[in-house]
């Protein structure tokens, strides 16, 4: 095995805890009172996969997750009743960003660095350049290449995506692992030929989390945290 792909949101990073204390910050400054950061946060990132399979399915052109954001961003203000043309466009902006400042899990980047010495490592996500290049940036990830989405025109699940990433690696699937949270991803990287690693991450979606707990198949690779796979690799 030659490299590691990693999806981003969720396994890499605590997407609804950074969104959260973005829109908390953003209603304190325009006096909203009445919308509960966390809430808006899922309502937020609920409109993600619907938005991706519009793409997936061709009834609309692709688009960088930046756009699908602010679309959703819209959306959701429009459902907590917060009249988003009476908001300055800048600011909106500047929100929908928040997905640009995701923190690391605590293991995210000391994991990352030790998977790091011996494998090539890189995001598989469905974000797009500038978003994992600016997360990377103030996160301290130490990607040696900045892949996925927008770099080969496809969202995941959609096999493309694998494919193709794998392909501009020179490598072929079975020298690539996909490293994810979520079993429905390693499920679809493994049909297109590459190994699976899975680590639980069961706050990513707040306490009452009730999905991919633990593994839900026999993953190439089953991991408590990124720094237990890079253990369990030294030893292999």
């Amino acid at each position: 095995m030659k490299a590691l792909l990693f999806d981003v949101f969720g396994t890499v990073v605590d997407w609804r805890g950074g969104v959260a204390r973005e829109v908390a910050t953003f209603c304190a400054r325009h006096g909203i009172t009445d919308v509960d950061p966390a809430a808006f946060a899922d309502a937020w990132r609920a409109r993600y996969q619907p938005a991706m399979e519009e793409v997936r399915a061709g009834r609309r052109p692709f688009v960088r997750l930046d756009v699908l954001h602010r679309e959703n961003l819209d959306a959701t203000l429009a459902a907590f009743d917060i009249e988003a043309r009476r908001l300055d466009s800048v600011d909106l902006d500047e929100l929908n960003r928040a997905w640009h400042r995701l923190d690391p899990w605590p293991d995210a980047v000391p994991g990352l660095k030790r998977l790091r010495q011996d494998h090539i490592i890189a995001p598989l996500s469905n974000g797009n350049v500038a978003l994992l290049l600016n997360m990377a940036k103030r996160a301290g990830l130490p990607w040696d290449a900045i892949l996925g989405a927008e770099v080969v025109a496809a969202y995941k699940p959609d096999p493309a995506s694998y494919l193709r990433t794998v392909d501009l690696l020179g490598l072929a699937p079975e020298e690539v692992c996909m490293v994810a949270a979520h079993n429905d991803d390693l499920h679809a990287a493994r049909a297109c030929g590459l190994k699976t690693a899975f680590l639980p991450r069961p706050t990513e979606h707040g306490p009452g989390q009730c999905t991919d707990l633990a593994a839900d198949s026999n993953w190439t690779w089953i991991a408590a945290d990124l720094e237990d796979l890079a253990d369990q690799l030294d030893a292999a």
